[in-house]
């Protein structure tokens, strides 16, 4: 999957502050591509999972605001 064209999107959002959270590239079925984000983007990523229920509700997958 071409990153940079992704037409989708995995959007953690905050449980507390509305308008917060994470979105990661991904495929219609919400798969990320680990090895074509950056090391920054990708330890992000798992903090983001970890979080899931904590401070970040359950991911949705969403189409790309760039499409």
């Amino acid at each position: 999957m071409n990153m940079t064209t992704a037409e989708y999107q995995l959007r953690f959002r905050s449980l507390f502050d509305a308008g917060r959270g994470y979105a990661f590239p991904c495929d219609a079925g919400g798969q990320v591509d680990l090895d074509h984000l950056s090391e920054r983007a990708r330890n992000n990523y798992f903090f983001a999972r970890a979080m899931v229920g904590r401070e970040l509700a359950v991911p949705a997958v969403e189409l790309s605001a760039l499409h």
